[in-house]
């Protein structure tokens, strides 16, 4: 699986699978503290309908197990305080174009991170590791109608909006990055 080796750095983060990281990368804590601690009322309101609310202990550990059984998620990591700052969730497909691979790219910021950049940074990292591969054929994303932070942080890293049929439903907008 070509994600499960994903790790990359820019210059303020450090981005890793969130069970490789070791005590070097950051002030390790149980990862489920560290995810219900990030996925607070706030950061998940954007978030898929399941996925809305406050997190526990418990229902992280069960949100962090079903993230493994779909993909691989990375742990944002800023560099200069050791501390959590989002995740990349990350899924791939094997190509409609039968070569290569297609990637779903899901991602957030704990509330303390909002406003300062870390989203562009920890996207476009994750675009410049995907642009060495030479497998890798496309990156789409998924964003609620209402996120505008995040329409932003994409279009900045590349990403152009997928024009749909039906503008006035709620679904989310698709973005996509084509790197063949």
């Amino acid at each position: 699986m070509l994600l499960s080796t994903c790790e990359f750095e820019t210059k303020r983060l450090l981005a890793k699978t969130w069970h490789s990281l070791s005590s070097m990368d950051w002030r390790r804590q149980p990862l489920e503290i560290v995810v219900s601690a990030m996925l607070t009322e706030s950061v998940t309101r954007s978030l898929p309908g399941p996925w809305r609310g406050d997190y526990t202990t418990e229902r992280a550990r069960e949100w962090i197990a079903e993230r493994d059984r779909e993909g691989t998620t990375l742990l944002v990591i800023e560099k200069s305080n050791r501390e959590a700052a989002g995740l990349i969730i990350l899924v791939e497909f094997r190509s409609e174009k039968g070569f290569g691979t297609d990637i779903r790219l899901g991602y957030l910021l704990a509330e303390s991170s909002w406003g300062t950049g870390i989203a562009t940074e920890a996207v476009g990292g994750f675009i410049g590791w995907c642009r060495a591969r030479a497998d890798v054929r496309s990156v789409s994303s998924g964003v609620d109608r209402k996120n505008v932070a995040s329409m932003r942080v994409l279009e900045k890293t590349g990403f152009r909006r997928v024009p749909e049929e039906d503008e006035t439903d709620d679904r989310e907008l698709t973005y996509l990055l084509d790197l063949s």
